[in-house]
């Protein structure tokens, strides 16, 4: 996630550490998902859009991108600077229809939606907007079909209370949404080690697993961590 340009690591969905190391794909990562949490967007978005270009000349593996993305010329712009995807949330649950238009213009494989959950007093889910800022009263099950069915090619979904604590995914929430859609669904917040990969995938039904954090406190490489769920029985390029 960026902020002003920086790259920082989240905890709860509040902006933490910063960093300046910017690595990309130089441990076999199979893709890269970058966000901007800025929250001045008007000031950010060239400095952003810098950032998008700078990494795809860079990388050599899919490139998805959002943060703030509120229409079709948003789209065009982040693939125009590089990306392979866009991400969109908050603008989505304002406007569904937001959804409908990227996939019809672009095509479904171009539209990532992000959904942010925290979990309720009653252990019920809800889904969050505005970088988890605020509650929808919307149900991610519900959510995730209406997604769906409006053309997304894939959900990214994150656990706000389970963000940045290396506690391992909320794999309820992930098996509850990767269940009632034949979509791909990723998954994140809250890996911390290696088997919280492989109980991502077997245990939250994910079809991809994400994570940072864990990167920003270990030397290890995300190749270790792919030979690690091989050995687990999980299909993945090593």
């Amino acid at each position: 996630m960026f902020n002003n340009g920086i790259l920082f690591r989240t905890r709860n969905f509040n902006p933490d550490y910063r960093y300046t190391l910017n690595f990309v794909d130089a441990w076999s990562i199979d893709e890269i998902i970058i966000l901007d949490i800025t929250r001045d967007k008007v000031k950010s978005s060239q400095l952003f859009y810098n950032k998008i270009e700078k990494f795809a000349k860079d990388c050599f593996v899919p490139l998805a991108v959002g943060g703030g993305v509120g229409s079709e010329k948003d789209f065009s712009n982040l693939l125009s600077c590089g990306a392979d995807k866009v991400i969109v949330n908050s603008k989505a649950i304002e406007d569904p229809n937001l959804i409908s238009v990227g996939a019809k213009k672009f095509g479904t494989q171009c539209v990532v939606v992000s959904m942010d959950i925290k979990k309720k007093k009653n252990d019920d889910y809800e889904v969050y907007s505005h970088f988890g800022s605020k509650p929808t009263g919307l149900d991610p099950v519900e959510w995730a079909i209406e997604v769906q069915n409006r053309g997304a090619g894939e959900i990214m979904l994150t656990s706000i209370d389970k963000d940045g604590t290396l506690e391992g995914y909320d794999n309820h929430l992930n098996k509850l949404v990767a269940d009632a859609v034949d979509i791909p669904v990723l998954v994140s917040g809250g890996a911390g080690k290696w088997q919280h990969f492989v109980d991502g995938i077997i245990n939250g039904k994910a079809s991809g697993v994400c994570t940072s954090n864990i990167y920003h406190f270990t030397e290890s490489s995300i190749a270790s961590a792919k030979k690690f769920m091989y050995s687990k029985g999980i299909n993945v390029r090593v």
